[in-house]
């Protein structure tokens, strides 16, 4: 593993002498999505009922398929289902900021009357249900993984729709006041540009206390038609003059926003800086798994991320790398801090599976640099 550079080491520096003791807690909310996953291993070869080899990494995943094409061949799989839990922006950001201390609301499409999965993770908090919600088949890699989804109500939830299903006046009150308000993804919202519109027009004016950021996931905008994009990026673009807008993209998603500006393929670091004047908003963070950039109006910040050859869990590295980061916004840290932040937070859940403690974080913060040369415990 290679060594971390100086800003990295800097950043570090500088993230364990600003982080507080504690974090006091506070209301965060989260909109719209809401997904209930199936994670599943492939298998690669069976050995009995119940021992078996999985199939390890999506390069032999996509071994196996393109030896199928070639053969001109059908191709079947066996799955195992390891687990069945809640998904999406709404539930990774929420259970995170709950294992934080924050008390977090839920706006999202959980079923009517919210699913049973919701109701027993989330039961304790705020949940106001817009909608059915999707489901997605989470294939676990070692270097990724296979996301299968049915999106449910999020494919044509508009603004009206949740004017009639929450109303503004709910939505007000949950939001006035709170810490920060998250939304995502946008790739699984054709009518992002609506919602975004309604929020700026209708719903902003009515708040005496908003929140200073407002988080946004684009997801994999690839699959969107360019036309809504343009049109979300326009409206995007005109919330942040009502809301500091903080985008934040993985590798892939930022390329993509990088080449509707018509740039050419390039380093992550460029590609962010791209994608931060195409949005127009105030901050744009890509995250990867060798670095993060965040770009505002103040240039660019850079931190390197200690990777581990052994992950527990993959699915949501991206929603856990957006919480920290989230947090680190409601807490004041500055754009390296942040950053450090985000990797702490994402590199302590792939390592564990679970969402860190505050104490967890800290301790991952702490002994962020030498993890580029030792594992973690």
């Amino acid at each position: 593993m290679s060594r971390p550079d100086e800003e990295t080491r800097r950043a570090v520096e500088s993230c364990r002498e600003a982080l507080p003791p504690s974090v006091s807690g506070g209301r965060v909310v989260f909109g719209f999505d809401g997904y209930i996953d199936r994670v599943r291993e492939v298998v690669s070869e069976r050995q009995s009922a119940t021992e078996f080899d999985r199939v390890a990494t999506l390069d032999a995943f996509a071994d196996r398929v393109n030896e199928s094409i070639e053969a001109e061949s059908s191709l079947s799989f066996e799955w195992i289902q390891r687990d069945v839990r809640t998904g999406g922006h709404v539930s990774h950001l929420a259970r995170a900021f709950g294992v934080f201390g924050f008390d977090p609301a839920i706006v999202g499409c959980l079923g009517h009357p919210p699913e049973d999965p919701f109701i027993e993770e989330f039961g304790e908090y705020t949940l106001e249900s817009i909608g059915s919600p999707g489901y997605t088949d989470a294939v676990e890699f070692a270097d990724g993984k296979l996301m299968l989804t049915e999106i449910g109500t999020l494919m044509t939830l508009g603004w009206d729709e949740i004017d009639s299903r929450v109303g503004v006046e709910r939505l007000a009150e949950l939001i006035d006041g709170c810490d920060l308000f998250g939304m995502g993804y946008w790739s699984e919202m054709p009518e992002l540009p609506d919602v975004a519109r309604g929020l700026r027009e209708e719903l902003w004016p009515t708040l005496s206390n908003p929140p200073e950021t407002l988080l946004l996931d684009p997801g994999d905008l690839r699959k969107r038609e360019p036309d809504v994009v343009a049109d979300g990026v326009e409206q995007v673009s005109k919330l942040d003059d009502v809301v500091d807008v903080v985008v934040s993209a993985n590798r892939y998603e930022t390329r993509y926003l990088a080449q509707l500006a018509d740039a050419p393929e390039g380093e992550f670091v460029a590609e962010s800086r791209v994608a931060f004047d195409h949005l127009g908003v105030t901050r744009f963070v890509g995250h990867g798994i060798d670095a993060a950039h965040l770009v505002d109006a103040n240039g660019t910040a850079s931190v390197q991320v200690p990777r581990t050859d052994d992950p527990v869990l993959t699915t949501s590295s991206g929603d856990h790398f957006n919480a920290g980061l989230a947090l680190g916004h409601i807490i004041g840290l500055d754009a390296h801090e942040m950053l450090v932040l985000g990797n702490a937070v994402a590199g302590d859940f792939v390592r564990t599976g679970s969402p860190p403690t505050y104490t967890e974080i800290e301790r991952f913060v702490s002994s962020y640099l030498g993890e580029f040369s030792t594992p973690y415990k």
